[in-house]
């Protein structure tokens, strides 16, 4: 008894190619207020509240989730994606797995303009579902810590689909407390260094490998008049991804997982600070340019400058292709470069490892009357299908056999290095922002974007930076 629940999708951010926009659900939950633009990662589908209310009251029954039939239910996020988990719960519902667990499941598409409150409001209610999207880390800690999750761990090791399904990066990327309360269920979002080809190409320019390759190339560039770097600081975000790449490249990614772990003094460790003292030498030096702060990505500013060959390189997520697919479809497909962040002289982080969003992840309520079945049906986001349906489209997916699949991606090349990045990597840190949940990423952001206006000292930004806890 399979059910889509009709929630209308009033407007998702979209498949990537819409106006630049990167699927909605594979963002954190929401934008921070005291932001000073919607961040583009963040921005979800608008929704009525009067819908999602009914739709909420039909997903469960009684004191707790799941029918009395053993149906389940599972809460996505309904952005064009989407296709993908309906699949997946139409292959489940017709299984031996769903007959054997005597469980189907039902999806429901919860839209909106912020998924997290919408899911909070479902889980302090009768009709709670069993099995939920979410983003991992910050994201899910409520939830933990009221113990109304399954924790995942002894089952994936006991497990050889679950245990061998996936990237272990990843699927240890979304843990609380080194414990796997998670399976990932969409594609991977690395940052990446996305360079010009042509500009790289007129100047005879090689992606840095060095942090003193890249100090050498900013200064050829501005020798040029070209700005090394495009940067949307009105949104804040972007600029959240040089502290993450600098942090784990002198320190490694022990540095901020002291932090995520509740521990505020690890805002003052030396790899901290030097991070802090390197974008200001980046800033002064006029790496980004002198109006950064009133160019933003949401609005398509700073990826035009990239694509247009006003500015020379661009640390952004995976979705950066898509964006310019969608906005310059010429320069994405001949002219955009990408690779990975250069090491720093005297770190010790590894240059393999890897920040960013590593995917989403399906998350069990610990109420659930039937754990078999949501068990099982989460074992198809490590089934073959599940992976070529993530391809099709247009997404790198997280699982262990993904590779063999990726030339029939939209771009292999570029699938085949996102895939390899991350496969690769000893590390994958989840976003700053993701891993420390709202409460601390509004601060957070404020006071990063304060480091970057020159409004704050690097021994300013680390001192703010531990009052928040």
């Amino acid at each position: 008894m399979e059910s889509i629940s009709g929630l209308s999708n009033g407007g998702p951010a979209g498949d990537g190619q819409s106006g630049g926009r990167p699927r909605g659900g594979d963002r954190p939950p929401g934008q921070a207020a005291g932001s000073r633009s919607f961040s583009r990662r963040w921005v979800l589908g608008a929704g009525a509240t009067t819908l999602l209310t009914t739709g909420l009251a039909a997903c469960g029954s009684g004191d707790g989730s799941g029918g009395s039939s053993g149906e389940i239910t599972a809460f996505v996020y309904g952005d064009d994606a989407v296709k993908v988990q309906v699949a997946s719960v139409k292959r489940f519902n017709a299984s031996p797995a769903a007959k054997k667990t005597k469980g189907k499941v039902k999806l429901t598409k919860v839209p909106g303009s912020d998924y997290s409150p919408k899911l909070r409001t479902a889980m302090g209610s009768p009709g709670q579902p069993d099995v939920f999207f979410n983003w991992g880390g910050g994201s899910i800690k409520a939830y933990q810590e009221s113990k109304q999750l399954v924790d995942l761990t002894d089952i994936i090791e006991a497990d050889p689909v679950l245990k061998g399904g996936f990237l272990p990066s990843v699927l240890a990327a979304g843990d609380l407390d080194g414990r796997h309360y998670g399976i990932p269920m969409r594609g991977m979002q690395p940052v990446i260094l996305f360079y010009n080809k042509s500009v790289f190409a007129e100047h005879k320019l090689q992606p840095p490998k060095t942090w003193d390759q890249l100090l050498d190339i900013n200064a050829k560039l501005k020798a040029a008049k070209i700005t090394p770097f495009a940067l949307g600081g009105a949104d804040m975000w972007p600029e959240l991804m040089w502290l993450e790449y600098l942090v784990d490249r002198i320190g490694g990614p022990e540095v901020f997982k002291r932090i995520q772990d509740g521990d505020s003094e690890g805002w003052g460790d030396p790899a901290m600070v030097k991070a802090a003292e390197l974008v200001k030498e980046l800033v002064d030096d006029g790496a980004f340019g002198s109006g950064f702060n009133s160019v933003s990505y949401v609005n398509g500013g700073a990826p035009a400058a990239f694509a247009k060959g006003k500015a020379a390189m661009h640390l952004m997520g995976s979705w950066e292709y898509s964006t310019q697919l969608g906005k310059f479809p010429d320069f994405a497909k001949k002219n955009l470069g990408w690779a990975a962040f250069p090491t720093v002289e005297g770190g010790t982080g590894d240059v393999r490892n890897v920040v960013g969003n590593p995917t989403n992840y399906w998350s069990i309520n610990a109420r659930t009357k039937n754990q078999d079945a949501a068990v099982a049906f989460l074992k198809d986001a490590a089934s073959e299908a599940y992976a070529k349906a993530l391809v099709a489209n247009g997404d790198v997916p997280t699982t262990s056999n993904a590779a063999k699949l990726l030339a029939s991606a939209p771009n292999p090349e570029y699938a085949k290095f996102q895939y390899d990045m991350v496969e690769q990597a000893p590390a994958f840190t989840l976003s700053w922002d993701q891993a420390l949940g709202d409460e601390l990423a509004t601060p957070m952001h404020t006071e990063i974007s304060k480091l970057f206006l020159g409004k704050s000292s690097p021994s300013q930004f680390v001192a703010a930076c531990k009052e928040l806890k």
